[in-house]
């Protein structure tokens, strides 16, 4: 699987913060899928394409640890959602890795990410002029898979606390967000396991049936 160059100006966040209902709750994440960890298939896809990358997650850090990466909860209470997740990877990327100006965002369930997912995005906001990119495939849009600048960060906070917003697309609808279609697969690259079922499907998919 070759992978997009590494980009130092750009931190990666997998978004882990959920309550995983659809899943019978606990850490989709940590989910096997062949053998490995759901997150292990998101950081191998991810990490070549960063400079540093960060799990969002909350609760106990130390349930993470095999995985040798920061872990960052939520800096609003109460898990508000995927955009609360993105301000947070905003606050840990202006903390620790202040020469990066972006976070790439990533769901920890979507096992079949693609390589050069930070540079497509990238490329589709110099396309457009635009001021930040999320994914789009099979017709559908992926607000939570997207480039974000870091600058925005304070807006955003805004927005969350002031504002109660917690709909990505109501956010991003104040700015000019850029499209990176990827195409449908098969597979689809952001198929996201959900339920117990996909991950079957997800398994009959990475043996090619």
């Amino acid at each position: 699987m070759s992978a997009g160059p590494s980009d130092p100006a750009i931190v990666g966040v997998l978004l882990a913060g959920g309550r995983a209902r659809r899943m019978g709750g606990g850490d989709k994440c940590l989910r096997r899928l062949a053998g490995r960890p759901l997150l292990a298939h998101a950081i191998e896809r991810i990490a070549p394409q960063v400079g540093r990358l960060v799990l969002n997650a909350n609760g106990d850090p130390g349930r993470f640890a095999a995985f040798g990466l920061p872990v960052a909860a939520d800096i609003l209470p109460g898990q508000p959602g995927p955009l609360a997740g993105v301000l947070t990877g905003m606050a840990w990327a202006a903390a620790n890795a202040p020469g990066a100006g972006w976070i790439l965002t990533a769901a920890t369930d979507a096992p079949f990410l693609p390589p050069d997912l930070a540079e497509r995005l990238r490329a589709a906001i110099r396309r457009d002029g635009a001021d930040m990119a999320c994914a789009a495939s099979a017709g559908r849009h992926h607000p939570v898979i997207g480039l974000w600048p870091v600058g925005l960060r304070d807006d955003l906070e805004s927005a969350l606390r002031d504002e109660g917003i917690t709909k990505v697309d109501r956010w991003t609808a104040r700015y000019r967000l850029a499209v990176a279609d990827f195409g449908a697969g098969p597979p689809d690259p952001f198929f996201n396991a959900n339920r117990p079922e996909d991950l079957e499907t997800a398994e009959r998919l990475l043996a090619g049936g």
